[in-house]
C-alpha cells in the first residue's frame, strides 16, 4: 500500500475506534483497538518496539514507539486532555532517530480525537495547515 493511502487508512481506524470508546480509557486501551482495526485491515503492525536514540555513535538511550506501521510509519498515541508542542516534538525526534519518514500523533483524550501528522523533515502540506 502506497503510503499516502495508507495514512489515509491509518487515520480511519483510529476514527472506527473513537466510534466505539469514547475519551477516558488509558493510552494501552486505545493501543490494542487501534492495532485490531489495523490488523483487520491487513496491515502490519508492531508495538512497544525499543528504538535506541545515538550520539557521535553511542547509545544515548532508548524508547518505545506506541506502533510502527508496515516498518513505514510511527504511530503514537496519547490519551490527554489536548495535545502540547512537546508531544508533537516527541513525534519528530522518534522520526528523526530512526530516519523513518513520516509520524502520526493521535490523542484520544479529548472530547475530539485529534490527529497530527509530523516529518522528520519539515514539509508543508497544501490541504491541511495545521499539519507539518
Amino acid at each position: 500500500m502506497e503510503t499516502e493511502e495508507l495514512i489515509k487508512t491509518i487515520i480511519q481506524c483510529a476514527y472506527n475506534v473513537r466510534l466505539h470508546l469514547a475519551a477516558g480509557f488509558l493510552e494501552s486501551v486505545y493501543q490494542k483497538a487501534l492495532v485490531i482495526e489495523l490488523k483487520e485491515k491487513g496491515i502490519y503492525t508492531e508495538t512497544e518496539i525499543p528504538i535506541h536514540v545515538y550520539y557521535k555513535k553511542f547509545n544515548v538511550g532508548e524508547f518505545k514507539a506506541d506502533i510502527l506501521i508496515e516498518k513505514n510509519i510511527i504511530v503514537e498515541l496519547k490519551a490527554v486532555q489536548n495535545l502540547t508542542p512537546l508531544h508533537e516534538a516527541e513525534l519528530v525526534n522518534y522520526l528523526t532517530a530512526t530516519n523513518i519518514d513520516n509520524g502520526l500523533l493521535i490523542n484520544f483524550g479529548g472530547e475530539r480525537i485529534e490527529i497530527k501528522r509530523k516529518f522528520r523533515q519539515y514539509k508543508k502540506l497544501a490541504h491541511k495547515s495545521n499539519q507539518e
